[in-house]
């Protein structure tokens, strides 16, 4: 594992192409990195697929009502669900959703980030202001770009393990 500045404040993501490491931003989006730290910790994120990866866009998961493989996930209601917690209110701010970053996926309703968040493959602008960012992939972003397109994919990729990197012992 890397040496993170701030472990409490990182997650890393294993995928099948090799781990991806997350450095939230709580002074940006406290309540969705206590969400996302929340559900990792609890394990709801592991084996979790990526129902909706387009290219040159972005690619987005955590659906954990409907999205875990090895539970038999929905790939026809992947998607549409989130966790058993309250839906978070946003917290936008004036980053940018560049190549990298996290963002919380939400339905029409901008209160309605949960569990689902998505990763940008490249500089998404447009959705400045309108989606919560709460961090930024600090390593191993080819294995994001790695992950199979298609909405949703006919095999689609999964997140195998989520953890917070301070609780990682060799992290």
């Amino acid at each position: 594992m890397a040496d993170y500045k701030d472990p409490e404040n990182t997650v890393v993501i294993e995928l099948r192409h090799g781990p991806v490491a997350i450095e939230l931003l709580p002074d940006v989006a406290p309540r969705h990195v206590e969400r996302m730290k929340e559900l990792a910790r609890a394990g709801a994120y592991d084996d979790v697929i990526f129902h909706r990866v387009i290219e040159g866009f972005m690619a987005q998961t955590g659906d954990v009502a409907h999205g875990n493989a090895g539970k038999g996930a929905d790939l026809h209601r992947a998607g549409t669900g989130g966790s058993d917690l309250p839906d978070l209110p946003a917290e936008f701010s004036k980053l940018p959703h560049d190549r990298g970053t996290l963002g919380a996926a939400r339905s029409a309703n901008p209160n309605s980030a949960n569990s689902q968040f998505f990763i940008n493959f490249s500089d998404n602008h447009f959705l400045n202001g309108q989606y919560t960012v709460y961090g930024r992939v600090i390593s191993g972003m080819e294995h994001v770009d790695a992950i199979t397109r298609g909405e949703p994919p006919r095999n689609p990729d999964r997140m195998i393990r989520v953890r917070v990197a301070a609780d990682i012992a060799d992290a």
